[in-house]
């Protein structure tokens, strides 16, 4: 179950940029490194839903089921558009600049909880990514999973802190570029952009 195997491909998976890194990245950047904590927090545990999900089955209604697919889907779509906005308006939530109004770490971790939670397709892949180091009991199945959800989440955590520490500690050198500053701006709105556009071509 717990294998070496596993724990590799869990932190390949989690290193690899996706939209919960670029989250991270944004609000370290942007806001400093206490609320890049809870960015990864928020991230972690947006993972919740899709691992009861594929412990409970539903991933796969959710696979068939194409109007539920779309409704999680184009609600993700619509969420990643707003974060995109959110970059470029002036005092919104991603808007690397350098005076911004402080704000709750409880609203910068739903934030990106939503991003993942309105990702319909995590709960496939956790289904796809756990399967194959399951021992194969009936009896334990739900254990398994758990534990390696469990994992995976720590793993996530750990990783994104990391990648928001690092954001955090450049956030004093991009604040001495108006340039640059303008240059993330315009690069996280595009990013988040493409990220909506990349999910609403997805199919279930």
């Amino acid at each position: 179950m717990l294998s070496t195997q596993f724990l590799l491909t869990a932190l390949v998976v989690v290193i690899a940029p996706g939209t919960g890194v670029i989250y991270t990245l944004a609000v370290g950047l942007g806001r400093g490194r206490i609320p890049s904590i809870w960015a990864a927090l928020g991230c972690t545990f947006g993972i919740v839903p899709h691992l009861l999900a594929a412990t409970l089955g539903l991933a796969a209604v959710l696979h068939t089921s194409a109007v539920l697919f779309n409704i999680v889907k184009f609600a993700g779509v619509a969420y990643l558009l707003y974060l995109a906005y959110s970059a470029l308006r002036s005092g919104g939530a991603l808007r690397v600049e350098p005076r911004t109004q402080a704000e709750p770490g409880l609203a910068v971790a739903r934030r990106g909880a939503l991003i993942n939670i309105l990702n319909p397709k995590l709960s496939i892949f956790f289904l796809s990514l756990l399967t194959p180091f399951l021992s194969g009991s009936p009896e334990t199945v739900t254990r398994e999973i758990l534990v390696l959800g469990g994992v995976f989440m720590a793993m996530t955590f750990a990783v994104f802190a990391v990648y928001g520490l690092f954001a955090a500690a450049a956030r004093d050198w991009i604040l001495g570029s108006a340039r640059v500053m303008a240059w993330l701006n315009r690069s996280f709105a595009a990013i988040f952009a493409l990220l909506a556009g990349r999910l609403a071509f997805e199919r279930s």
